[in-house]
């Protein structure tokens, strides 16, 4: 009964735009894509892992594999999509170890019956080593060496992350589209009020802290290892603090994640200055990251991969685990910012 009520309003909500909007993205259409594009696709075809787009690894006559990226219809426009291909080709250019677009013919972006898609390489790797010191300082350096290309202008398109961006609105799309079970319903509302207020405090206290081109989504999982650091995945790139492309390094316990993070400033501070006032930012931002995590299940529920993909997600059980890390996450936001050692 749970499910099917809140599903039916969250449906309601996403009615105005596509809830599925890759229900015409078949094999055929997938492979006549790339060929336009300019190559010869030889039809070996396989999905990816992916869910807010769709990615293919696509096999091409007479050389290796490309990645093509189908990117979600209405979420980005096409200055925004071209603009993070374009600082993904300037780290690039600056020998940074980053998978860019490839460019054929001038151009990054490709339509096709409808759909914008992008061309990768292969790269092979594995998840990065977190708890050997020399591979934290090696991550270090590279985002040291990203940040201080990112710093040299700003994004003109893509968005910037903010409280009200990650927060505000993350919490109106839980509230305003009735996922919540009617017992958290008082306790999600007043503990966002009181996690809001926290994290405006935590903004206040790191003062005017700059905002740069950040890769926006530098978790392990957008890191692949071989010989080094490859970084993947730019497709969340905004606007923000730098620790935004640090914090999700660190795991553990507090004392942890200060010797982690000492030596991933360690290596960064080799290439840019690093603003210690940004350290009042962490668990806010740790925070903002879980309510908008919370928002973005919400709004792709009706997308198909997204049921399967996250079957808990609609149920009281997920809620209520959710305000539970939440409540720890408020006592958090209430200690002490971390300190490098």
């Amino acid at each position: 009964m749970f499910g099917f009520k809140y599903r039916y309003h969250a449906r309601m909500k996403a009615a105005a735009t596509d809830p599925t909007p890759y229900y015409r993205l078949d094999p055929d259409t997938v492979l006549h894509a790339v060929d336009t594009a300019g190559l010869i696709t030889d039809g070996r075809l396989l999905a990816l892992n992916s869910y807010e787009n769709r990615v293919y690894q696509v096999g091409i006559e007479e050389t290796d594999p490309v990645i093509a990226k189908f990117y979600r219809p209405g979420r980005w426009t096409d200055e925004q999509i071209l603009e993070e291909h374009a600082f993904s080709l300037e780290l690039a250019e600056a020998e940074i170890p980053l998978i860019a677009p490839s460019a054929i013919e001038g151009h990054t972006l490709f339509h096709h019956d409808g759909f914008r898609f992008a061309l990768f390489r292969r790269q092979g790797g594995h998840a990065p080593e977190l708890e050997d010191r020399e591979t934290r300082m090696w991550l270090g350096r590279f985002i040291g060496r990203i940040h201080a290309v990112a710093r040299s202008r700003p994004f003109a398109f893509r968005p910037a992350l903010t409280p009200e961006r990650f927060g505000c609105e993350s919490v109106a799309t839980v509230v305003d589209g009735q996922w919540l079970p009617p017992h958290m319903e008082d306790a999600f509302e007043s503990l966002a009020d009181d996690l809001m207020m926290n994290i405006r405090a935590a903004f206040e206290r790191a003062g005017e802290v700059q905002s740069i081109r950040l890769h926006g989504d530098c978790h392990p999982g957008n890191l692949l290892w071989r010989d080094g650091p490859y970084f993947v995945d730019m497709d969340d790139c905004q606007s923000g603090p730098a620790v935004q492309d640090l914090w999700m390094l660190l795991s553990g316990e507090r004392a942890e994640m200060e010797a982690q993070l000492a030596d991933i400033v360690e290596g960064y501070c080799q290439f840019c200055d690093f603003d210690v006032r940004e350290l009042q930012l962490v668990e806010a931002l740790r925070t903002l990251r879980m309510l908008h995590h919370a928002a973005w299940l919400a709004r792709r529920w009706e997308d198909p991969a997204f049921p399967i993909a996250f079957p808990w997600f609609d149920s009281p059980r997920y809620w209520e685990d959710l305000v539970l890390s939440l409540r720890e996450q408020l006592s958090a936001l209430q200690e002490p910012a971390l300190q490098l050692r």
